[in-house]
This record gives C-alpha cells, structure tokens and sequence, in this order.
C-alpha cells in the first residue's frame, strides 16, 4: 500500500514528493509522458528565486528531481493510464498493466499550450516562439513581437510585453476581441500595441532564430491579402489544456477541465485526493505558483493522514 502517490512531475509534482519524503510518507511519483513538465522545453528560466543569473528549464528541474531523491522520494518511469476513486484504497494503473493502490493522491499532470498546428512552430520553439509572455518576455526588451489571440489572456499578454518590447502586433482570427471592455480599451488606446483584425499566420521565418511571420488578412475573400510582419518574438495566447482525460468522472473538473479544489487547500471532490500545479490552476501557471501550490498538497495529505 502506497501512502502517496504522486501522479505527474514538474514543479509541483517534485515539491509534493520533497515534502512528503521528509514527512517520512514514502512517496512514489510516477513522472509522466514529459518527466519535468513544460519547464523542459524552455531554454532560460530566470524568474524562479534563487537563481540570480537565471538556469536552463531542464537543470533546474533535474535539481528539484535529485533533491525529492535526496530525501527517499520513489520516482519511477511510466504514465498513469486510468484511475477508480469510487472506493478505498485509491487505485491507478500504469501503463495500461500494473494496477497499484495508494492511501492518497495528488495530481500533479499540468496542463499544455494549444498551439496553431503549424510545422513552424516546434521549429523555432526556444528560438522566438513562447507560450509565456510573463517567462519569456523579458529576452524581447526593445524588440518586436506578435501576441496570437483576442481574449482576456493574449490583452493580458500583449499589455505585459508593450512594457518591455519596441513594437506589439496582436493577431485576431476574428473582426473584433473577445476580451472584457477594459481590456479592449487599454488594449486599443496602447499606442505600442497594433491591433491586425481578420488575420491568420499562415507560417514563420528565419534563418537560425525567428525573423517574421506570413500573415493573410480576410482570408477566403475577395480582400484577401498575405503580407509579412518582421517580429523577434511570437507568442501564443490562445489557451491551455489541463491533462485531466483520466479524470473525468473521478473528480470535478470545472468548464474548461481544470480540477477543481476546494477553499483554500488543494484538496479535490474526493477526499484522500488533492491537485497541485497548472492542473489545477487556469489563472497563473508559473513554476513558482505551481511549487507553491505541491507544497501545499504535500501538507494536506500529511494532516489527512494523520486525522
């Protein structure tokens, strides 16, 4: 019988398992399709504490994995596939085979970035490409970016940047923003940001990093017109999507299939089951968030524990 387990790494995943190894829980994680979460994908992480001069997503979250080791944490290779939360002990199977029991659970399997479906993308992705203005937008300072999207999240993302980059192009699929009217009017009234309505990326370019993208403007009319901005920076505003599959049914998920907690703990629907992380978190998802948030779970599965 496991006392904990650990669905999910990352941040959040690793500090539960920090916690709860030094809570003398024995902790077993399973790391997931992606051992270490979005982080390694990101080239420079430098708005974590602690790291002055910034660290590489992949380093910082091999530290944060040796160190939930250091303190006897069992973390192992494989995927959780399904789950029954309709009885105790909680089951889980890995990998489609091996069923495991545990007392508790915390959920720790993040959420990931819709993208456009362009083979561009994934090319230059670390390499001007983001899908965190707030992560990444400190590297454009002076330059010119575009921002792809029309509700709250991208305004959100196209205001952070005007602080800090030369030029904001906001790319809208659609004739008008689907963000709140003071977002849209802070938005407009920007003199930095230029708002291209009725427009679609159709590609990216650059030699080594990118350097601009092809856009068409009212496409499939008889004003369609392609033409080419020359950006440094592309960020994708366009959402996320929580790694909940699994859990539909099992616990509640909100709207748009993030886990809902309940007040101020990460505790879910079900008792003896907790969420931590982007899973968890449609708001911030930021690795300091999320850290915080695995700290928390940890400490709750503690004090279930020992009521």
């Amino acid at each position: 019988m496991i006392k904990c387990l650990i669905i999910g790494s990352g941040p959040a995943g690793y500090t539960a398992a920090i916690y709860t190894s030094r809570a003398n829980l024995k902790p077993v994680l399973f790391e997931g399709h992606q051992p270490g979460g979005q982080l390694t994908t990101t080239s420079e992480v430098e708005n974590f504490p602690g790291y002055p001069e910034g660290i590489d997503g992949n380093r910082m979250m091999e530290d944060l994995r040796n160190q939930a080791v250091r303190f006897g944490a069992d973390i192992r290779s494989g995927r959780i596939t399904s789950v029954d939360f309709s009885q105790r002990p909680l089951k889980a199977v890995v990998d489609g085979k091996e069923e495991i029991e545990a007392e508790t659970v915390i959920i720790c399997t993040g959420a990931y970035p819709r993208y456009l479906g362009l083979p561009d993308e994934k090319k230059y992705q670390g390499l001007g490409v983001s899908t965190c203005a707030t992560c990444d937008g400190f590297f454009y300072r002076n330059r010119n970016v575009a921002v792809v999207g029309g509700g709250d999240s991208a305004c959100e993302e196209a205001m952070y940047l005007s602080g800090l980059a030369k030029q904001v192009y906001l790319i809208v699929r659609k004739g008008y923003l689907r963000a709140s009217k003071v977002m849209q009017q802070r938005v407009l009234e920007n003199p930095k940001i230029q708002v291209l309505f009725n427009t679609n990326t159709l590609g990216l370019f650059g030699e080594e990093y990118l350097e601009g993208a092809h856009l068409v403007e009212n496409k499939g009319t008889d004003m369609e017109q392609e033409f080419d901005i020359a950006i440094d920076g592309f960020f994708l505003a366009i959402g996320h999507k929580p790694n909940t599959e699994i859990f539909r049914g099992q616990v509640e998920l909100d709207e748009e299939g993030y886990i809902k907690v309940q007040g101020r703990s990460q505790a879910t629907s079900v008792k003896g089951v907790f969420a931590a992380g982007d899973v968890a978190d449609p708001t911030y998802q930021q690795a300091i968030s999320a850290a915080g948030s695995g700290c928390r779970a940890a400490i709750d599965v503690e004090r279930f524990l020992l009521e």
